[in-house]
């Protein structure tokens, strides 16, 4: 197991990828926050599959590690989000990641960093279109400015080929697309499903926030997208019926919102027919937690209920 560089700066990275771009070697990266885990790691592999070459070589795979300040509103958990910088190294190594980019704040935000609740003074930002102030944006106004301005600073300073992302993320990975073709970014993004513990709670940094009792609890949340799935044929409102009463039997779950939507997040009607995406977004205890599933809603003319890794830019 061969342990990836580590680079801090903007010049360091340069350095290190300027040996790939002369011999015309894809570019594969992983953007993260770090507290890295076994969701992160399927995103870094199916990096490594994209950039495989015919001769058995393949391009390098770059890892960020960054807590983004900016796509936290004021009060929100940014100081107490995990910084696990040494295990992160180790589990990049161990998908046999070539370059860790970890910069400080300083580094991405020379001139200065907006909170995701103010307006930027000064700085230059990328402006979310209005998919951004629905679900996540609603609940958390700017976060998505914040989180856009971050991946371009990040796509321009690794210039990838492919990028990847998990699809809990599921409207962050929506505007990422959208971002990628109207600004002509040339980096495909690519969605990969939604990894999960064996009783079926989605991996995420956060979960390390919970307790074992509000562990227990937030296994309502899936509970709640599959008792959908099952109702899905049956129309929309049966789906979220059967979700709802799913979520009602659980005392400690805080709801911010249950919504089924197109596949592009786009609204539908409640005699809408096709494949659409259910989301839930709620508070267990002090831990925000959000899930998604595609749903097949009414009569299904293929297989639903299965995420996708293929994406487009």
């Amino acid at each position: 197991m061969t342990a990836p560089v580590l680079a801090s700066t903007r010049a360091e990275l340069a350095v290190l990828l300027a040996d790939a771009r002369r011999a015309g070697k894809p570019v594969g990266f992983v953007p993260t926050m770090g507290a890295l885990h076994d969701g992160h790691a399927s995103l870094m592999r199916v990096a490594r599959e994209r950039v495989a070459l015919p001769d058995g070589d393949r391009g390098p795979v770059v890892v960020s590690i960054f807590v983004n300040p900016m796509q936290f509103s004021s009060g929100e958990d940014l100081d107490r989000y995990p910084r696990t910088l040494d295990a992160d190294v180790e589990i990049c190594a161990a998908e046999g990641v070539d370059i860790v980019f970890a910069p400080s704040v300083e580094e991405m935000y020379p001139h200065g960093v907006p909170a995701a609740d103010r307006e930027p003074d000064g700085v230059t930002v990328v402006p979310a279109p209005a998919l951004a102030d629905v679900l996540e944006g609603a609940v958390r106004p700017g976060h998505f400015r914040g989180v856009l301005t971050v991946v371009a600073k990040l796509f321009g300073l690794v210039q990838p080929d492919v990028a990847v992302f998990g699809q809990k993320d599921y409207q962050q990975l929506a505007l990422i697309r959208r971002m990628a073709g109207d600004l002509c970014m040339g980096v495909e993004v690519i969605g990969a499903e939604t990894q999960r513990d064996a009783d079926g709670l989605a991996l995420s940094s956060r979960n390390r926030y919970l307790s074992a009792d509000e562990r227990a609890t937030a296994l309502s949340l899936s509970a709640a997208l599959r008792a959908a799935i099952a109702a899905g044929p049956d129309g929309v409102q049966p789906a979220l019926d059967a979700a709802h009463a799913v979520l009602a039997e659980e005392s400690g779950v805080d709801l911010d919102y249950l919504v089924i939507t197109r596949p592009d997040l786009g609204r539908l009607t409640d005699d809408f027919q096709g494949e659409g995406r259910i989301l839930v977004a709620a508070r267990v205890g002090t831990t925000r937690l959000i899930d998604n599933l595609p749903i097949q809603i009414g009569a299904s003319t293929g297989a639903a209920g299965g995420d996708t890794t293929k994406g487009d830019n």
